[in-house]
């Protein structure tokens, strides 16, 4: 009876010897792995477009409060200072990093200045008067050639510019103004050149604001000049 429960369980040892080796001998499952996820594309940010804007700052200068209404009188300038608003419109396109476009705008402003002053004509003096001068609207059309780094862009920017100026002359110690001169105020359009630099940001695909130095000369040096900072906040239409 031992013997046979012996071998028995020999025979039963060994049968599950022969199983665990088969077992090895079969093939690993396979492991499970996700598959992989859809690569994300950046979308690059594009200031291709047309846009309109708004724009406001303060500038500040000097101007010849003579020269406005004639130009007989000698050289002469007096400080101008004071705010400008307005609207801006304008078309760009981008090519890599480059940025080129147009832009033009138009200005309320009320820029100006006072001073007590002689006006002299070949150096003689004309008698005092009280000469206040400003500058109430202004309209420029530029070129903008910039690099635009994503949402950024930094830009240079110039072209012609188109104001309008008044001056005004009262005779001091209430004299007569016809007295020392024909004419004792006057408005005139003054044409010249501007040129900038300035730098916008894309909040959205639509929306920027920028801010912007613009230094503009009307006729000449001796007639008008002044510099502006200004901010501005435009709005971009679909590409071009």
């Amino acid at each position: 009876m031992k013997r046979v429960l012996l071998a028995t369980i020999a025979a039963m040892a060994l049968s599950m010897m022969t199983l665990a080796v088969e077992a090895a001998d079969l093939p690993m499952a396979p492991s499970y792995s996700p598959p992989p996820a859809p690569a994300i594309v950046r979308q690059v940010y594009n200031w291709t477009g047309f846009y309109v804007g708004v724009n406001g700052g303060y500038g500040s200068g000097s101007q010849n409060p003579f020269n406005i209404i004639t130009d007989r009188f000698d050289n002469f300038s007096t400080n101008l200072s004071g705010g400008a608003f307005g609207g801006t419109l304008g078309a760009q396109i981008q090519a890599a990093h480059v940025v080129m476009g147009l832009e033009a705008d138009l200005d309320w402003a009320d820029i100006k200045g006072s001073t007590v002053a002689n006006p002299t004509i070949a150096g003689v003096p004309q008698g005092l008067v009280n000469a206040t001068t400003n500058i109430d609207w202004e309209n420029t059309v530029r070129a903008r050639v910039g690099y635009a780094s994503d949402n950024w862009l930094f830009y240079g920017t110039g072209g012609l510019a188109l104001l309008g100026a008044k001056s005004s002359l009262t005779a001091v110690a209430g004299g007569n103004c016809g007295s020392i001169i024909v004419g004792c105020s006057a408005t005139n359009r003054q044409a010249g050149l501007v040129l900038g630099a300035g730098i916008e940001y894309g909040f959205t695909e639509s929306i920027s604001a920028k801010l912007e130095y613009l230094y503009i000369t009307a006729a000449s040096l001796e007639v008008s000049q002044h510099g502006e900072i200004r901010a501005g906040l435009n709005y971009r239409f679909g590409g071009m």
